[in-house]
């Protein structure tokens, strides 16, 4: 398996969804601190994931 390929993969989804990729991450959060508690916890490490996520250029019109 080649990894750089893979790692080139994943990066590049990276910069094309990653607005997409940042609320799927904050629902789950959402969906985890509804079913388990531990909201602090919860959002310290959706913030952790959501530092992978590059900056995303705003949407065109805003």
């Amino acid at each position: 398996m080649d990894f750089d390929a893979l790692k080139g993969k994943a990066e590049e989804l990276l910069n094309e969804h990653g607005d997409k990729i940042e609320a799927g991450v904050e629902k789950l959060g959402d969906v985890v601190k509804d079913k388990y508690g531990h909201a602090e916890q919860v959002d310290t490490v959706v913030d952790k994931i959501k530092d992978f996520v590059p900056d995303q250029p705003p949407a065109p019109g805003q």
